[in-house]
């Protein structure tokens, strides 16, 4: 995702919230505000288990049965993307035969700002 996109996405952001703060004149918090435009957005949600650098030669040379090894330990956290930006960490799960993931840490809204900056 380019800076572009980023600073749209936070402009975009901020003029959603830009009311939820307490109206002065009003003497409470703005009740107006209706998110529901942006509930059905679709998101790409990305789980990284981890990384590898391998020179071209090594890369044509993987086929079925390879093991590329990642940087990662066992057992360490996977990272949890929402289009490209970093908002949580969890661990593999199993539920009813399929593969899910549980958050074990959520990165706070303000830093997840902070992020797109």
């Amino acid at each position: 995702m380019t800076s572009t996109d980023e600073a749209a996405q936070l402009a975009a952001f901020e003029a959603l919230t830009a009311g939820t703060a307490a109206d002065p004149n009003a003497g409470g918090p703005k009740s107006d505000l209706n998110l529901d435009v942006i509930l059905d957005v679709p998101v790409t949600l990305s789980l990284v288990v981890g990384h590898a650098r391998i020179p071209i030669r090594n890369l044509l040379q993987l086929n079925q049965g390879s093991v590329v090894e990642l940087e990662r330990a066992a057992g360490e956290p996977l990272d949890v993307y929402v289009n490209d930006t970093l908002i949580a960490q969890g661990e593999v799960v199993v539920v009813n035969d399929r593969f899910g993931v549980r958050l074990t840490d959520v990165v706070s809204p303000s830093e997840r700002i902070k992020r797109l900056r």
